[in-house]
C-alpha cells in the first residue's frame, strides 16, 4: 500500500510508502534490507505512466522503521495509507511468506525467504499495490520474468534454480533472485484509474491485520 501524489512542475508521480516489521525474527538491519529492495527494485525500470494525455516518470520513494513493541492496536487503527506492517518469523504455516491480499498493507513473512537477493519483499510489496500472479506461468522463449512471477514457473533454462535441469522437475523451475520489475508491471498498476484529490491518492487498500507468530499453531493464523 502506499500513497501517490502528483509533481505536476516535475513530470512526475511518487509512491510513498512506509514499511514496519516486528515478530521475534525482525531487526533493523533486516528491515533496511527490505527497504532497499522494494525501493531499487521498483526504481530499476524508470517506470513511465501516461495520465491524462501526458506523461509522467515514476519513483518510489520508501521509507521503513522496526518496531517490535507494536501492538495490535496499533495496526487496527492505523488511518496512513503510507503504512505496511510485516511480521517476520522463523516458521510460518505453509512455509511461505504471504500478505492479505492484492492491494492492502499487512502480511507475514519468512524469514528464510528473505535472503538478499530473494526478491520476496519486492514481490509481497508488488500485491500490496495492486498486483497479483500472471495467469500464465510458462514463460519459456519470453526471457526476464517480471516481478509478479511465483515460485514454480516454467522459465528459460538459465532463470531456473538449476539450468541443467528439465523444465518442471525439481530445480527446473524459476529461480525467484531472477525475478525484475519490468515496465509491463508498470503498466499493470493502471495508476490512470486513482481519483486524485489534490494531486494525492491512495494506491492499495487497508487490510490492518496485526499477525501473531504461527509457532506451535496447527491452522491459520491465530
Amino acid at each position: 500500500m502506499g500513497e501517490a501524489e502528483i509533481l505536476t512542475g516535475q513530470n512526475t508521480i511518487t509512491i510513498h510508502s512506509h514499511i514496519i516489521t516486528y515478530g521475534t525474527a525482525a531487526t533493523p538491519e533486516l528491515t533496511e534490507s527490505i527497504r532497499e529492495e522494494i525501493e531499487s527494485m521498483w526504481n530499476e525500470p524508470k517506470g513511465l505512466v501516461l495520465l491524462n494525455g501526458d506523461t509522467y516518470h515514476l519513483q518510489f520513494r520508501t521509507t521503513a522503521a522496526f518496531q517490535p513493541e507494536i501492538s495490535e492496536l496499533d495496526v487496527l487503527q492505523n488511518l496512513d495509507p503510507r503504512n505496511n506492517y510485516f511480521r517476520i518469523e522463523p516458521f510460518a504455516l505453509g512455509n511461505i511468506s504471504f500478505v492479505d491480499g492484492i492491494g492492502c498493507n499487512t502480511g507475514y513473512f519468512l524469514l528464510e525467504n528473505l535472503y538478499k537477493g530473494s526478491t520476496t519483499a519486492a514481490h509481497e510489496y508488488g500485491h500490496t499495490i495492486g498486483l497479483d500472479h500472471p495467469t500464465d506461468l510458462d514463460i519459456r522463449g519470453k526471457g526476464v520474468p517480471g516481478i509478479m512471477y511465483p515460485r514454480g514457473t516454467l522459465v528459460d533454462p538459465m532463470y531456473q534454480y538449476d539450468p541443467a535441469k528439465p523444465a518442471g522437475v525439481t530445480g527446473g523451475t524459476m529461480h525467484p533472485m531472477y525475478r525484475k520489475v519490468l515496465q509491463q508491471d508498470i503498466q499493470l498498476l493502471h495508476l490512470n484509474r486513482l481519483r486524485f484529490t489534490e494531486n494525492k491518492a491512495i494506491v492499495g487498500d487497508f487490510s490492518n491485520v496485526y499477525h501473531w507468530s504461527h509457532q506451535n499453531t496447527t491452522h491459520g493464523n491465530v
